[in-house]
């Protein structure tokens, strides 16, 4: 059975970090392009981040560039998601996703698994 399953958030002050960790079951993570999504409350699924499966390489949304970090572990069949200088708007359900057909995908219907994501909230 394919899975995803997030860990990770918390409750976190301005300022600080948190590594949000995705990990997969049921299938190799490095097959798959994954992805990295938040959804604030009353707003979309914004797409923040992913890792390609062919090179690992990375790209991010311009909004948390500088900030977000996305890696891969095979060995653990994890993907991170590093946060830095974490700020009130960063509060939002953190998903993980994997899409089956690079390139990255932009928008939540280009991935085909979906993790049941992790709150991430962020306040003095």
């Amino acid at each position: 059975q394919v899975q995803l399953v997030e860990s990770g958030g918390g409750l976190v002050q301005p300022g600080g970090s948190l590594r949000l960790s995705c990990a997969a079951s049921g299938f190799r993570l490095d097959y798959y392009v994954i992805g990295w999504f938040r959804q604030a409350p009353g707003k979309g699924r914004e797409w923040l981040s992913c890792i390609s499966a062919s090179d690992d390489s990375t790209f991010y949304a311009d909004s948390v560039e500088g900030r977000f970090t996305i890696s891969r572990d095979n060995v653990k069949n994890t993907v991170y998601l590093q946060i830095n200088s974490l700020e009130p708007d960063d509060t939002a359900v953190y998903y993980c996703a994997a899409e089956a057909l690079g390139p990255c995908g932009l928008g939540p219907d280009d991935y085909d698994y979906w993790g049941q994501g992790t709150q991430v909230t962020v306040s003095s």
